[in-house]
C-alpha cells in the first residue's frame, strides 16, 4: 500500500508508527530528534506518544 500524500498528521495521534516513514518524519519533528533517535525510544518504551514524550524529556 502506497502512502496518501495527503496526510498531514497520524492516524492515531496516540501511537507511533515507525514502520510508515511519513510518520518517522511527523514525530521526529514533532519531538526534534533523529529518526534513528525516535525508532530507538520506541524500542525502549513503546509505540505511545506520551511515554515517548517522557522519554526524551527526562
Amino acid at each position: 500500500m502506497s502512502d496518501n500524500l495527503k496526510i498531514r498528521q497520524p492516524q492515531d495521534p496516540k501511537q507511533i508508527n515507525v514502520h510508515q516513514s511519513w510518520e518517522l518524519g511527523y514525530w521526529s519533528k514533532e519531538f526534534g530528534v533523529t529518526k534513528e533517535q525516535l525508532v530507538k525510544a520506541v524500542n525502549q518504551v513503546g509505540k505511545h506518544v506520551e511515554d515517548v514524550r517522557r522519554h526524551f524529556a527526562d
